[in-house]
């Protein structure tokens, strides 16, 4: 701790402690605006057949629950509640899996949180990836517009995100640093301890309640030659640690590899190689969210007199973000747009662009391709891609990799050599932050089930022992004390809301269930005349297929499903015909009659219509 605080109240009457001399308190977007996105219907996810403790459910308990972010990357969220007082961490969205076609992201349900709205003293947001603050948007006004915690990076991320959303109400959002406490209600003090990751200013959380403490460690690594900032501080964690930490909450996302992870400092010696050796221009493709690679790019761009244009929406609004910041190191002739790369020579210029994982449209993908507008790839260009390929990417990657080497270019990716490192402790390190904080107990979160699975083994390994090691899913609403945990008989509802365009939650399974038909097995349409005198099929029914079979190829099967439909309506009998049981009728014996001759089941359409 700092030695000379300041004790204050902010806008919502919350104690917090400032350090003197700091900016804490940034200006707000004040406007009049709506309410947010429109109710949805949630569903309850069974908690996982474990032992509860009923000795101890008349406690006094800290409760955790996870509303996202466990068995799972991204929508991270977290729910920390001790009698009147709530807090929240984080409120991020999740990339769609291969199996929710026509969706943007997937947000945490916070239905949870509806009927204790009042009680939420605080969101705090641990850093401005947007698997932490990308849901926030949709969510805000959910969860009552409560007073909002970041660093100052953090706080301009957030911001510029809120502009793109007009609808909603301005955000009370108090800056903090490294080492600030705030209290929040009477049984939540925070304490904010800075770690490293792959973005500055992120931020750990040692929680302190009358009953139990936490050390939530954020998204971290151990990095001892950090870009752009100061490294952890080792000592604090292990004061922390002396202090007695209840329950430690670790990302897990590098549990599953071995060894340390390579410092950004090597990163850097690695990429100067490419560029002493570059003789035409350097296209490097990397996440939007690597603000310090993006940096590392820059700096070495103008060490060897290149120009640096940027290119991609999520990355030029980032580094727009930082530049209003005073948060990247740039001289002001450095940057030029794409449209003027060629008004340089090739060997200076540097052009840093998006679609690392292929993505169809972003910028490498569209430069692989022949389709970028003002980059037509040259034999004499260099490509760095400075990203690891995330899981299920690895033939789109490959694909994009084996057209930029039929157009002759120099490609250079983290297989080949040391050009990127992730911003997650891998095993050993996972190991040594257990060992400073040496907890009573342990949760791993932010990963995949395996993941979390091996970070626990990892823990028992160190010595903590496989009954103090909790491995939850989401929804699962653990108690803790000093003396014991226990799961609650009770879990919240968590299944994904899903935005698709501007729709957010209108899209339920049912609609999944539909697109995931149309996408395996197509459609099949049957428009059907009726004579409204004779109940009889008029002229021959119109047959439509998308997806399913290519109809001049198959004439005799229209032939039987017309002939089919004319049995069908003649069987029918009834005067007037009851339309719906027609309908239902033409679809259960033609979808069954479609299967036996193809073993495929299109979604059958039929359209009746009485002329």
């Amino acid at each position: 701790m700092q030695n000379d605080v300041i004790e204050q109240k902010d806008s919502k009457g919350q104690m917090m402690t400032l350090t003197p001399g700091r900016k804490h308190k940034p200006p707000r977007y004040r406007d009049n605006r709506n309410n947010g996105p429109k109710k949805r219907t949630m569903q309850v996810l069974k908690r996982p057949e474990r032992d509860v403790h009923p000795d101890h459910m008349q406690q006094d308990s800290l409760k955790v629950t996870h509303l996202g972010g466990l068995g799972e990357i991204g929508r991270n969220m977290q729910v920390l509640e001790y009698k009147e007082d709530i807090i929240l961490v984080d409120a991020g969205f999740g990339f769609p899996e291969d199996d929710q076609p026509g969706i943007d992201y997937n947000l945490p349900n916070v239905s949870y949180l509806a009927d204790k709205i009042d009680r939420i003293r605080g969101l705090i947001i641990t850093h401005g990836h947007y698997d932490h603050i990308g849901a926030l948007p949709y969510i805000l006004t959910k969860i009552g517009n409560p007073p909002i915690y970041c660093s100052r990076l953090t706080w301009g991320i957030v911001m510029k995100r809120h502009q793109e959303f007009p609808h909603l109400p301005a955000m009370d959002i108090t800056i903090v640093d490294d080492r600030d406490i705030i209290q929040l209600g009477e049984n939540f003090k925070v304490e904010f301890v800075h770690v490293n990751h792959n973005i500055p200013e992120d931020l750990a959380l040692h929680i302190t309640t009358p009953v139990a403490s936490v050390f939530h460690t954020a998204d971290f690594k151990f990095d001892p030659q950090p870009l752009n900032e100061k490294p952890t501080d080792i000592e604090y964690l292990k004061q922390i640690g002396d202090k007695g930490v209840t329950l430690l909450l670790s990302d897990s996302t590098g549990a599953e590899r071995p060894g340390s992870s390579v410092s950004e400092s090597a990163i850097y010696e690695n990429l100067e190689k490419i560029f002493q050796q570059s003789k035409g221009r350097i296209i490097t493709a990397t996440f939007s969210s690597l603000i310090n690679r993006i940096q590392q790019l820059i700096q070495l761009s103008e060490k060897y007199n290149r120009k640096v244009a940027v290119d991609g929406y999520s990355l030029k609004s980032n580094v727009e973000i930082l530049k209003e910041m005073n948060q990247l190191r740039m001289k002001k002739d450095t940057q030029i747009s794409v449209e003027q790369v060629d008004d340089f020579p090739d060997n200076q210029v540097t052009v840093i662009g998006t679609g690392a994982q292929g993505e169809e449209r972003a910028v490498m993908m569209r430069i692989a391709s022949g389709e970028h507008r003002f980059v037509r790839l040259k034999d004499t260009d260099t490509i760095i891609f400075s990203s690891s390929v995330i899981q299920g990417n690895e033939r789109t990657v490959q694909r994009m990799r084996d057209l930029l080497y039929r157009m002759g270019a120099n490609v250079y990716h983290y297989q080949m050599m040391d050009i990127h490192t992730g911003g997650h402790a891998l095993q050993d390190d996972l190991k040594r932050m257990m060992m400073y904080i040496r907890p009573k107990y342990f949760l791993p979160n932010h990963g995949y089930y395996s993941m979390m699975v091996t970070h626990a083994k990892l823990a028992q390994d160190i010595g903590i022992p496989k009954e103090n090691c909790i491995v939850p899913d989401n929804g699962n609403i653990i108690h803790v004390t000093e003396d014991a945990w226990w799961y609650d008989k009770k879990s919240a509802m968590v299944d994904n809301i899903m935005v698709d365009g501007l729709g957010v939650g209108d899209v339920g399974n049912v609609v999944i269930r539909d697109r995931q038909v149309l996408a395996e097995d197509g459609m099949f349409v049957i428009v059907t005349l009726i004579d409204s005198k004779t109940g009889q099929v008029r002229g021959s029914p119109d047959i439509i297929s998308r997806g399913f079979v290519y109809l001049k190829e198959n004439k005799e099967l229209l032939i039987q499903v017309r002939k089919r439909i004319r049995m069908i309506v003649a069987k029918s009998g009834t005067r007037p015909i009851n339309w719906t049981d027609l309908k239902d009728v033409i679809r259960e014996d033609i979808g069954l009659f479609l299967f036996q001759k193809t073993e495929r089941r299109p979604m059958i359409l039929p359209v009746v219509i009485e002329v």
